[in-house]
């Protein structure tokens, strides 16, 4: 702060008696010092300097995240009594990002990752603090699903806070005119779902008199195959037998029930038969125009597609789309979970350094988490960002206004659930919720989701293409069971015997 009056000041010094020179000289230096800490609590944005500091690298989805002067940001940091440096990376470049920041050793308190070899080799050299002794001592964030607990842990502990998502997000959307037309009930058995399938394939679900419907569309994407052989009873990625051993989900018996069943869908046509090379994003769009009566994919594709398909025909009845959670298979109802999360954040130990520092950031995260918090950073204010129209939220349609408060979210855990504030919800969103929720009673746990493989993370990719292409070889009728057996042969000795000892190993060391 010093200026040309101050150098003045110090020239007349010289020339004053010595006593007179020292006081003067001692309030100069008390003048200074005063402008010092006056600057430091600017830079702290607190006139007291007690509040929590922390700054927060993550990703940003929008061209324009919310700058320091958001006045959404601002509220949060009102709310949660903390100063927060938002450090926004573009969605794309974050990875690269990630790693160069992590590389430096200069960490910000905390840090978007997710269960990356680099993330890894950096919890198991001391860079996070393990939560795992700590969160249960929060409101919000004791309340974390076991199951996510075990997805999200190394090495047994958990070293970074989930960005959760539904367990139960897979479900069935499916065409409820076209059920009504031909009188059928929704299927809630393998059987009544083939049923279902052969109808819309061959019996004019429609009404257009032309050949021109498939039961289910499915694309090269694997994801519905998986959820399906969930449905026979398949174990999720590793099953445990009797004796506590795991072995990988295709040597169970109920796996080649699964393919077969498959294998009669494709050869009696309830399925597209270009599915194997059917580009993912394009996936849908036989079901929004009207082609395909059944997608197996999330809960919330349901809405999605509703919403287009009413947009392109709006005499489409409110009703004549639906959604069901799981079919019954021959050795009970089960449905495969997703891993409940979306990435975690990481509290570094380079800048959180105490337990008592670590202790005040969970509180921050823990307050993210309350209606208020979640309202805040996922809804912005309330007058400026959206308002209560007759008890409905109604968010702004000014962008600007938008870019202020929307890459907030990424901040949030969500932990132990949404409690932002909503659009109205139609009768299929809320039937989303209610088949998220039934799902939640039967989703298949993996057993294997807490271990970290050296194997797979070197041979993972070339060992799942030996299974996932042996199983659409077998559906499309290219192999038969012997060449299943030679697959699953070639995955052996591909690493895969290595990586069944591996994994053993270390799920001992967790039991």
């Amino acid at each position: 702060m010093e200026d040309m009056g101050d150098r003045r000041m110090q020239t007349r010094i010289a020339h004053m008696p010595k006593i007179l020179a020292l006081v003067l000289l001692s309030g100069l230096l008390i003048y200074l010092v005063g402008c010092q800490s006056e600057d430091s609590n600017n830079e702290e944005g607190s006139s007291d300097g007690d509040r929590l500091s922390v700054s927060i690298m993550t990703t940003a989805h929008t061209p324009e995240p919310p700058s320091e002067d958001s006045p959404a940001l601002k509220a949060l940091e009102d709310y949660t009594d903390t100063n927060i440096d938002m450090i926004y990376v573009p969605n794309s470049d974050y990875d690269d990002r990630f790693n160069i920041t992590l590389g430096s050793g200069d960490l910000p308190t905390i840090m978007l990752t997710d269960k990356t070899p680099s993330f890894i080799q950096a919890v198991r050299d001391g860079a996070f603090w393990d939560l795992t002794d700590y969160i249960d001592d929060y409101e919000n964030l004791g309340e974390l699903n076991d199951i996510v607990r075990n997805n999200v842990s190394i090495d047994g502990g958990i070293y970074g806070l989930p960005r959760t998502r539904p367990l139960g997000r897979h479900a069935v959307t499916i065409r409820k005119d076209w059920l009504d037309n031909l009188g059928l009930d929704m299927p809630e058995t393998i059987d009544e779902f083939y049923e279902v399938m052969k109808a819309f394939t061959y019996d004019d679900p429609n009404q257009s008199g032309e050949d021109d419907t498939v039961g289910l569309v499915v694309s090269e994407y694997e994801g519905p195959w998986d959820t399906m052989q969930t449905w026979f009873g398949v174990p999720n990625e590793w099953g445990v037998d009797e004796d506590g051993t795991l072995y990988p989900h295709f040597e169970a018996p109920e796996y080649r029930e699964a393919l077969d069943f498959f294998k009669k869908l494709y050869d009696e046509g309830l399925v597209n038969e270009d599915f194997a090379v059917k580009d993912p994003s394009k996936w849908h769009d036989e079901f929004i125009n009207g082609n395909a009566g059944m997608v197996v994919d999330v809960a919330d594709a349901a809405n999605r597609n509703f919403k287009k398909m009413k947009k392109d025909d709006d005499s489409l009845d409110d009703d004549a789309v639906d959604l069901f959670p799981a079919v019954e298979g021959p050795n009970g109802l089960y449905n495969l979970p997703s891993s409940g999360y979306n990435l975690m954040l990481a509290i570094s130990k380079t800048d959180v350094e105490t337990e008592d520092e670590l202790r005040d950031v969970l509180e921050f995260m823990d307050k993210l988490s309350t209606e208020e918090g979640q309202t805040l950073a996922h809804n912005g204010l309330e007058g400026v960002h959206y308002e209560i129209e007759d008890g409905d939220y109604v968010p702004t349609e000014d962008q600007k206004l938008v870019y202020e408060y929307q890459d907030l979210n990424q901040i949030l855990t969500f932990i132990p659930e949404d409690r932002f504030l909503k659009e109205p919800e139609t009768p299929l969103k809320e039937k989303e919720y209610e088949v998220i929720d039934e799902n939640e009673e039967i989703v298949v746990e993996n057993p294997s989701e807490a271990l970290i493989s050296e194997v797979y993370s070197k041979k993972g990719a070339q060992l799942d293409d030996i299974i996932n292409d042996a199983r659409i070889k077998y559906i499309v009728g290219q192999i038969d069971e012997e060449g299943l057996d030679e697959a699953e042969e070639l995955w052996l000795r591909s690493g895969g015997q290595d990586l069944i000892d591996e994994m053993n190993e270390l799920y001992k060391d967790i039991q």
